[in-house]
């Protein structure tokens, strides 16, 4: 069965409640869930896995498919990083200087992705 698709008014209503300072588990869940679908409706593809534990993973990017096992291009951060990179609130390049994410595989520079489209 796939994930229950988050709509933008809930995400968005849980993304600036995470804006604003909850600490709530269930905001920041579907706050990550949200930006991290959003992402894969405007990338598609399977050739980068980007892992937010442990909330959430989801493929994007178009390129080859990988079908078993680790997948070459991983992407890896937690959630505070990935919403921050999602909103445009850090760049790429500075999450990575800062060692906030784990990035492996030729594939798994998401730069030219961020931010996210999270206004729809």
């Amino acid at each position: 069965m796939p994930p229950r698709r988050i709509e933008d008014a809930e995400g968005r209503a849980a993304l600036v409640a995470v804006q604003q300072g909850t600490t709530a588990r269930p905001a920041l869940a579907t706050a990550v869930r949200w930006s991290l679908q959003r992402l894969a409706e405007d990338v598609p593809g399977n050739s980068v896995e980007v892992r937010v534990p442990p909330f959430a993973a989801v493929q994007a990017v178009p390129g080859p498919r990988h079908t078993r096992g680790t997948p070459p291009n991983v992407v890896e951060t937690d959630a505070s990083t990935w919403l921050a990179l999602a909103t445009g609130e850090l760049r790429w390049d500075e999450a990575v200087a800062q060692s906030r994410i784990s990035a492996s595989g030729s594939r798994a520079d998401l730069t030219a992705f961020l931010p996210v489209r999270l206004s729809v």
